[in-house]
């Protein structure tokens, strides 16, 4: 799936993510996100969301790396299609 960065999955599902990215990924550094609030690491730049740690290595260890949908992994996401077409 091709994340067409609407910032919706960061705000909008229960996840857990790392609190402190300068630490990676270990237990005490994962926290609870709970739906309906934004991930302290997202931020916008326009309409396009930017996540402050998918660049990290460890990032393809995380739920949201993992997030995908039932077409072919070469397919915009769904979801980010409907919600930016609202915001164009």
């Amino acid at each position: 799936m091709i994340c067409l960065r609407s910032g919706f999955c960061c705000n909008s599902y229960d996840v857990m993510i790392v609190d402190d990215p300068s630490i990676g990924i270990l237990e005490d550094n994962v926290i609870y996100k709970p739906c309906g609030t934004s991930c302290k690491h997202l931020s916008y730049e326009g309409l396009k969301a930017k996540c402050a740690i998918h660049n990290e290595d460890w990032c393809k260890e995380t739920p949201c790396f993992e997030f995908t949908q039932i077409e072919s992994k070469n397919s915009n996401c769904r979801m980010g299609e409907f919600v930016l077409k609202d915001k164009r």
